[in-house]
C-alpha cells in the first residue's frame, strides 16, 4: 500500500511539473498573433506585387488584430527576399508574398539555398494577375504583328524589361521571341518599378508587365497596351487582345500568394488562410484589388501546394528547352 501510494504520489508531482509546460507550447497558437507581423515583399516598392500586399495588409491586419507591416527585400528575381523568409523563424511573424516568379527561378537558378515547395509552407492563394505587353508610346506599333515586324527590321533596336533574370517577365519575353522570332534584346532589372522608369523615358521599348504595374501609364497614354498574356481578356483592359487572339499560342498569368517559413505550426497557417479568404469575401476589397487588374482568387494551402509542384515541374521542362540559367 505504501509503494501503491508513493507511485501515485509520484504521477501526480510529474502531471504537474509539466502542466505548465503544456500550457507553454499551445498558448502562442491560441493567442497568435500577439504582436505586429511582418510581410517580405520580394520585390521593389512600385509593382504589382507591392501594390497588391500593400492593398490587402491594412484589412488582413485588422481582421487579425495586429498590424502588419510590409517590407521590401528585393534582388535576384524575388529569391532574396524569398531567402529571407525561408530562413526565418517559423512562428508566423515572418511571412512572404509569394509568387509565380519564384516557381520558375527554382530552375533558373541553380544554386538557390533554399527550395519553394520544401522550405516554404503555402498559406493560401491571394490573387491572379495577368500580364500585358505595352511598348513606349512613341514606338510606331499598335499591334503585335507590327512589333514583331519593326523588330525583325531593326534586329538591334528593340528590346524588353524584365524584373530579373528568371521571372515571369523574362520567361515570357523569350516565349515570346521563340513563338514570334522577334529580336528583343533583355534587359533585367531589379523590380518592376525601375524597369517602368526605364520604359516611359524610351531606354527600354517593350515590357511584358503585370496589369497593376502598368495600367496608370497605359492609361495615362505614355505606354501602349498591345496584348495581355492569358487566354481571357482581362475585365481591366476588355479593349486589349489576348496574345492567342493575336496568333500566338501563350497563356500565363502571374499569381500571388502568402507562404510562411516551414514548420510554422498548422494551426497558424490555417488561422492566416482564413484570415485571407475573410478579407477577399468583401466585395469592397474585391472591386479595390479588380480595379489594379487583379483578380481575387482566394484558395487553400493545399490548392496552392498543388500549383507550385506543378509549376516547378512545368517551368523546369521549359528552361531547358529555352536553355536558361543564371549562376
Amino acid at each position: 500500500m505504501k509503494n501503491s501510494h508513493r507511485r501515485k504520489v509520484l504521477s501526480l508531482v510529474i502531471a504537474a511539473t509539466l502542466l505548465p509546460s503544456f500550457h507553454a507550447i499551445s498558448a502562442p497558437d491560441n493567442d497568435y498573433p500577439n504582436r505586429s507581423i511582418k510581410l517580405v515583399i520580394p520585390f521593389p516598392a512600385g509593382g504589382s506585387t507591392d501594390a497588391m500586399a500593400r492593398n490587402l495588409g491594412p484589412a488582413l491586419g485588422k481582421v487579425l488584430g495586429q498590424s502588419i507591416v510590409i517590407e521590401n527585400k528585393s534582388g535576384a528575381s524575388g529569391t532574396v527576399g524569398a531567402d529571407f523568409v525561408a530562413k526565418a523563424a517559423p512562428d508566423g511573424y515572418t511571412l512572404l508574398m509569394g509568387t509565380l516568379h519564384l516557381t520558375i527561378a527554382q530552375s533558373v537558378f541553380p544554386k538557390l539555398n533554399y527550395r519553394i515547395d520544401k522550405d516554404l509552407i503555402p498559406i493560401g492563394t491571394v490573387g491572379m494577375i495577368p500580364n500585358v505587353v505595352v511598348v513606349n508610346a512613341s514606338i510606331p506599333a499598335n499591334n503585335i504583328k507590327e512589333l514583331v515586324a519593326l523588330s525583325k527590321v531593326n534586329s538591334d533596336k528593340y528590346d524588353y524589361a524584365s524584373v530579373g533574370p528568371g521571372s515571369a517577365h523574362h520567361l515570357i519575353g523569350e516565349m515570346f521571341k521563340i513563338k514570334t522570332g522577334a529580336s528583343l534584346t533583355h534587359i533585367p532589372y531589379r523590380g518592376s518599378a525601375p524597369a517602368v522608369v526605364d520604359l516611359l523615358g524610351g531606354q527600354i521599348s517593350v515590357m511584358f508587365d503585370t496589369i497593376p504595374s502598368a495600367l496608370p501609364h497605359i492609361k495615362d497614354g505614355k505606354t501602349k497596351a498591345l496584348a495581355v498574356t492569358t487566354a481571357k481578356r482581362s475585365s481591366t483592359l476588355p479593349n486589349v487582345p489576348t496574345l492567342i487572339e493575336s496568333g500566338i499560342a501563350i497563356d500565363v498569368g502571374t499569381w500571388n500568394g502568402l507562404m510562411a517559413p516551414a514548420g510554422t505550426d498548422q494551426a497558424i497557417i490555417d488561422k492566416l488562410n482564413r484570415a485571407i479568404v475573410t478579407v477577399l469575401s468583401d466585395p469592397e476589397m474585391r472591386k479595390q484589388l479588380q480595379a489594379l487588374g487583379i483578380e481575387p482568387m482566394p484558395s487553400t494551402p493545399a490548392e496552392l501546394k498543388v500549383r507550385i509542384s506543378k509549376e516547378i515541374v512545368d517551368y523546369s521542362n521549359l528552361v531547358k528547352e529555352l536553355k536558361l540559367s543564371v549562376e
